[in-house]
């Protein structure tokens, strides 16, 4: 789906949630609780056992099997044009021998030409950078409501890759060369609430 789509898909969405309000008056809604699950692709696991990097979690990510869980603290997200950042808690723990590369503090980001996913790099406990992960690729239409003050974005099926900046951090870190952009991360669903300050008199 086009960015394009996206955002008259999310406009048309917010527009028709938001017939009462004043004319203009989409609002700026924050992201207060919920969570991301990412369901890892065989392809990332295989490749990560082929090199002996174990996965894990960074508190209070979850991480069970292939499936991965990120708390929503925050964020704020537009619905006239979608422009927003989802924030995230925890992160992922890779690590092979002596090296731990630690990917954390996800950050969903829309406000760019494509929505990309980024997060802190750190290796061995030193930070390294923010850096853009993950290329997000939607599948579905994102679903909004709102409700006044409450509302809820939904996000299904959005397929995640590896990004140039990614491949080449976690090469270097392991000293491999296995890692390429366009790797299949896996699918993740956003579930959460939002709260639109504006509409507290």
């Amino acid at each position: 789906m086009s960015r394009a789509s996206l955002l008259l898909s999310l406009s048309l969405l917010a527009g028709s949630a938001l017939l009462s309000a004043p004319a203009g008056a989409a609002p700026t809604v924050n992201t207060y609780v919920g969570n991301t699950t990412v369901n890892l692709s065989p392809v990332l696991l295989n490749a990560l056992s082929a090199l002996h990097v174990t996965p894990g979690r960074q508190f209070p990510a979850e991480l069970s099997g292939a499936t991965a869980r990120f708390p929503i603290p925050t964020g704020q997200i537009d619905l006239a044009t979608a422009h927003g950042e989802i924030v995230h808690a925890g992160g992922l723990n890779l690590k092979a021998g002596n090296t731990t590369v630690t990917l954390s503090d996800f950050v969903i980001d829309t406000t760019g030409t494509a929505p990309v996913l980024t997060g802190l790099v750190a290796a061995n406990g030193s930070l390294v950078a923010r850096l853009p992960l993950f290329s997000v690729t939607l599948t579905k239409t994102p679903v909004v409501k709102n409700y006044g003050v409450a509302g809820q974005l939904s996000i299904t099926g959005a397929a995640l890759s590896l990004t140039t900046d990614a491949a080449a951090a976690l090469n270097q870190a392991f000293g491999v060369s296995a890692f390429s952009q366009g790797i299949p991360v896996g699918t993740a669903s956003v579930s959460a609430l939002t709260f639109n300050p504006t509409a507290v008199r």
